[in-house]
């Protein structure tokens, strides 16, 4: 018997009591790396298939168990025991939806066969295309010919045969890639790169895929084989290994790293870097993360054995050999809403290390441990801290360990006539190995008390006072004879009375809002004791814009200006649509006839100080300009010049800095040193995803500025140049760097770097 065709347009529905599942092979493909030749995979563009819609009322299924399903027409072979569904066919079941030209099932094989312009949608939102589509027995497995899946998030899966037996899924000549497949015209087009692979096999029950004879495809062209692939999915990340960094330089030559990553749970992992050189013995690099409920920490280590050469060695066949290494950590955990604990640890086996393997420039290295309790009105830490130099000529044992460094502060409101108070006290233990020590201890108080005029002044009133006590030893290790202080206990008194008062006027000018606010401040610091002190903290000293209004203008606790002085200056601004001009200029004089504490060339050793100021312009967003300056207060010549410059966009812009330091200081203060150097960088975008870029670093200081100096006043320290790709699923770049200059066996050169980064691909 077979049942009547319904006729066109018919929507006939029949719900299917049975087990039938189907699925949309659920290959989410996070990490997938490399494939087979372009001709072996399927095609990545999607077809021109409608895709099933939601079900309404009436198509519902009703139960998880249910099938529901719309069609053009409807026929039963009752003899064979076949059902036909024809035209514009709709299949729903637990969320996922199904549409095809036709789909047959045979009640005896359990075999259901979905044919022509199949389309099915998972309740994630992945879509799965394909030619025919077979399930069998309970419609659990099956086979889908010419399968192509897209994900929710955009990628792509293409295979020319997907089968499915229990938990495993097997994919036949298949091909995946995260990139667009169509221009911003909405044309087709290549994605930029694919992984494409002989075979595909995922185990659902595992979460994993592995891959047979997989290699990636770079602008069509096939790129990497990467034998033995495998990874999770469901976008989590997973162990295996990782792209691989490319570089070479003079000292090591060529350099392969290939990391493998190690997942040890979800909030731990371990990536494992292997370097191989073709002028240096192999290096281990081992990166340690862990998340906690109260904190993060990381850990990194380098490691080699190796020849160096001491960084102020100049004699041929110098060298030592033994192990070099790196060694840096750092992490933070808030105990409870109050209490945290920071710290960092950076240790290095020699001076020359980090440069030569390219790790870092930094010149010293600082370790940090600081117990912290934020409060709402108070602050206590405990901390300490140690330096290690990496710089030439400079004595390790000089440098200071501060343990144990213990801060408390008290703020209170409602005090003194409506003022508020803060209270401080403070305790700092210093040593050496080869050099001073010094403990400090200290307790102070500040009142400030804040009022509006009447006529709109902004006045501010502030009384400090402070008691130190210092012990210290070891004084002739110092070189510098003013930051020695006196060996054995001395002590100190501090005490300040200020007044601050702000005059703004606002007003319209020039289409904008114009602001000009000028300043007066008197201060008045009878201080006993300051050179009988040593000064560990307060060395590097220069006037600038940012403390030219300070209370006291030195650096840290150690040194304190006494005196008394009027400091006067104003600040302007004007905004106006797409543009901000803010400028602040100022200058003090001395009423007190006392020498000043100040060292010569910092500003301030004369009654009337140098003129300072800052101007900053903004244009839209394509300028940003800040320069700095300080001017003879007799002269006007430029004792300070630094200029900070952008200009451009995001993607092609220009930038440069500028700094001369030319303030006559005196040699022996070698926290102080003149200098003068340019530093230029930019990016040239010359297609919509190529560019350039470039920077350099050149040293400008000669005798002029610096007498202890050797230099011809025109030296560069280092060159970058190169060029990059970048869309929306690949970054690619190629870095030419020279360097100039020696320093031990980290020798001045030539360096390249190749870099390749897959967007939206896992671990």
């Amino acid at each position: 018997m077979r049942a009547a065709q319904g006729h066109a347009g018919l929507q006939d529905q029949v719900t299917l009591k049975n087990r039938f599942l189907w699925t949309a092979l659920p290959f989410v493909l996070p990490v997938a790396l490399l494939a087979a030749s372009p001709g072996q995979a399927q095609d990545l563009q999607t077809p021109a298939t409608d895709l099933p819609a939601a079900p309404n009322a009436a198509l519902t299924p009703a139960t998880d168990e249910e099938i529901t399903f719309s069609a053009s027409g409807l026929e039963y072979d009752s003899n064979n025991e076949i059902v036909t569904a024809s035209g514009d066919v709709r299949m729903f079941r637990e969320g996922n939806r199904l549409a095809a030209d036709t789909v047959i099932w045979n009640r005896k094989t359990g075999e259901v066969r979905a044919e022509g312009n199949v389309a099915i949608v998972n309740p994630g939102g992945d879509t799965a295309y394909g030619d025919s589509v077979i399930l069998t027995d309970t419609l659990r497995d099956g086979v889908v010919d010419n399968l192509l899946v897209v994900l929710d998030d955009g990628s792509r899966l293409a295979a020319v045969k997907g089968t499915r037996s229990g938990d495993l899924f097997t994919l036949e000549r298949a091909a995946y890639s995260p990139c667009s497949v169509v221009d911003s015209k909405g044309c087709p087009k290549d994605p930029t790169w694919k992984i494409t692979a002989v075979r595909v096999t995922y185990d659902s029950l595992q979460k994993r895929v592995k891959y047979k004879g997989a290699r990636i495809e770079l602008f069509g062209i096939p790129f990497i084989p990467l034998p033995g692939l495998a990874h999770p999915t469901g976008g989590e990340a997973g162990s295996g290994l990782m792209m691989p960094d490319i570089r070479y330089d003079r000292v090591n030559g060529f350099e392969l790293a290939l990391p493998y990553y190690w997942r040890i749970e979800p909030d731990r992992d371990l990536t494992i870097t292997p370097h191989v050189y073709t002028e240096s013995l192999p290096m281990i690099e081992a990166q340690f993360r862990a998340l906690a409920d109260q904190g993060a920490l990381q850990v990194t280590a380098y490691g080699t054995h190796g020849k160096r050469q001491p960084i102020s060695s100049l004699v041929p066949g110098n060298d030592e050999e033994g192990f070099r290494g790196y060694f840096d950590a750092s992490g933070r955990f808030q105990l409870d809403p109050y209490w945290s604990v920071t710290g960092s640890a950076r240790v290095v086996s020699d001076r020359t290390f980090l440069r030569r393997y390219d790790i870092s420039r930094d010149d010293r290295l600082r370790t940090t441990v600081n117990m912290e309790r934020v409060g709402v009105d108070s602050y206590f830490s405990l901390a300490g801290w140690a330096t290690q130099t990496l710089r030439a000529n400079t004595v390790q044992g000089q440098q200071p360990i501060a343990l144990p460094v213990i801060d408390y502060r008290r703020r209170m409101n409602d005090g003194l006539l409506g003022g508020k108070i803060e209270l401080q006290a403070n305790s700092l233990f210093l040593s050496r190995t080869a050099g001073q020590d010094t403990q400090r201890v200290f307790a102070s108080a500040r009142w400030d008390l804040r009022r509006l005029t009447p006529w709109g002044q902004e006045v501010t009133f502030t009384a400090y006072a402070r008691q130190d006590a210092y012990h210290t030893d070891e004084i002739l290790s110092t070189l510098t004879p003013s930051y020695r202080g006196s060996a054995g206990w001395s002590g100190r008194t501090v005490a300040s009375l200020a007044a601050d008062m702000r005059w703004p006027f606002v007003g319209e000018a020039f289409g904008g809002t114009q602001r000009f606010t000028p300043r007066f401040q008197v201060v008045a610091s009878p201080v006993d004791g300051n050179m009988r002190v040593p000064n560990e903290d307060s060395r590097a000293v220069e006037l600038e814009d940012s403390n030219i209004f300070a209370l006291n203008r030195f650096p840290g606790y150690d040194r304190y200006e006494d005196g008394a002085r009027a400091t006067y200056g104003f600040e302007w601004g004007l905004d106006r649509p797409g543009l901000s001009i803010q400028s602040v200029i100022g200058q003090s004089y001395r009423l007190s006839s006392e020498p000043a504490l100040f060292p010569d060339g910092t500003g301030l050793s004369n009654r009337t100080s140098d003129v300072v100021g800052r101007t900053v312009v903004k244009f839209r967003r394509l300028v940003s300009l800040t320069h700095r300056y300080r001017l003879d207060k007799d002269s006007l010549a430029i004792r300070r010049n630094e200029i900070d410059a952008t200009v451009g966009t995001e993607k092609t812009y220009v930038t440069a800095a500028y700094l001369r330091l030319n303030r006559n200081i005196t040699a022996q203060l070698e926290d102080l040193r003149d200098r003068e150097e340019i530093r230029l960088g930019g990016r040239l975008q010359f297609a919509k995803y190529w560019s350039i870029f470039g920077s350099t670093t050149i040293d400008l200081t000669g005798a002029r500025e610096d007498l202890l100096t050797d230099a011809d006043g025109f030296e560069p320290a280092r060159h970058r140049l190169g060029i990059a790709y970048d869309d929306e699923c690949l970054e690619f770049g190629l870095t030419w760097r020279r360097d100039y200059e020696d320093r031990g066996d980290a020798k001045r050169g030539n360096s390249f770097l190749l870099r390749v980064a897959f967007k939206q691909l896992g671990r």
